[in-house]
């Protein structure tokens, strides 16, 4: 399976300097789990992925805590045509959940999640799953012949 089919296309982002009261905030608004954190200014340079799980453990109580001290500064990516084994060989070796996708230029167009890996598996093991039990509804009609080692 590849990466296209799966990544998720909408990547939300905040600033480092943002307080992580307002990373919270906007990720309940948009229902994710993460955020690009970009560099403050005009730049725009992505530095890193903040989690909710990163929020959590920076502590909602330090509402002067920001982004930049809570977020993970790993940027790890993969192109949008690899392979999913590749994708979490890449997360494995980098200790992360999360992967940048980028496109054949180079541009960040979306993010993949170890959520996504699984869920796209889950639909082809389901659609692999309805496929035999089609087969197996067909020989028992008596519909197909069934072999047994090739």
């Amino acid at each position: 399976m590849k990466v296209e089919r799966i990544y998720t296309r909408n990547v939300m982002a905040t600033r480092r300097s943002a307080s992580i009261v307002e990373a919270a905030a906007a990720m309940r608004r948009f229902a994710v789990g993460s955020l690009l954190v970009l560099e403050d200014g005009d730049g725009a340079e992505p530095v890193g992925i903040v989690t909710d799980r990163d929020l959590a453990l920076e502590g909602f109580a330090a509402e002067s805590c920001v982004v930049g001290s809570a977020m993970t500064p790993v940027l790890a990516t993969v192109h949008e045509t690899a392979d999913v084994h590749e994708a979490l060989e890449v997360m494995r070796a980098n200790g992360v959940r999360r992967l940048l996708v980028t496109s054949e230029q180079g541009a960040i167009i979306g993010i993949l999640s170890i959520d996504d890996i699984v869920d796209g598996l889950s639909a082809d093991l389901a659609a692999a799953a309805a496929v035999l039990k089609g087969e197996v509804k067909r020989d028992a009609a008596g519909l197909g012949e069934v072999k047994v080692g090739g």
